[in-house]
């Protein structure tokens, strides 16, 4: 057993693992900016979508600048990160995916006037609808 632990490693397979070791990195911060992992200084959830987008964009670079470059694992594990995390962020987006839940809706109007609080909470909760469908970043995944 000690001859295993005293293999000496190649420096492409010190690089390889550096590389996912950063690849994981950005992640987790985007996880976290995304309230999906509790952060390690307030030890609470917190939710940020533009650093989130920030981490998931340094990724989607870094897989653009070292395309033709990556080992088959390194490139299948980039891609599939790339696609949790931004499939994520569009659940964040569109107030899914556990996030914190929203403040409660008011209670419906009196009996007595059912019909014209129904239209005016209706547009406003399509309005709220259409905001989510506009571009809040640069980029939308």
């Amino acid at each position: 057993m000690a001859e295993e632990n005293d293999r000496e490693y190649t420096v492409e397979e010190i690089y390889s693992a550096m590389f996912a070791q950063l690849v994981m990195m950005f992640a987790s911060a985007a996880m976290q900016q995304m309230g999906k992992l509790v952060s390690r200084e307030t030890g609470k959830v917190q939710v940020d979508l533009d650093a989130a987008q920030s981490s998931i964009d340094i990724l989607d670079m870094l897989e653009a600048k070292t395309r033709g470059n990556l080992s088959a694992d390194e490139e299948q594990m980039l891609k599939q990160m790339l696609s949790s995390l931004k499939l994520t962020f569009v659940e964040m987006q569109a107030g899914h995916g556990g996030a914190p839940a929203p403040a409660p809706e008011p209670p419906p109007a009196p009996a007595a006037e059912p019909a014209a609080p129904a239209g005016d909470i209706q547009p406003s909760s399509d309005t709220a609808k259409g905001d989510d469908k506009q571009p809040r970043f640069h980029k939308k995944y």
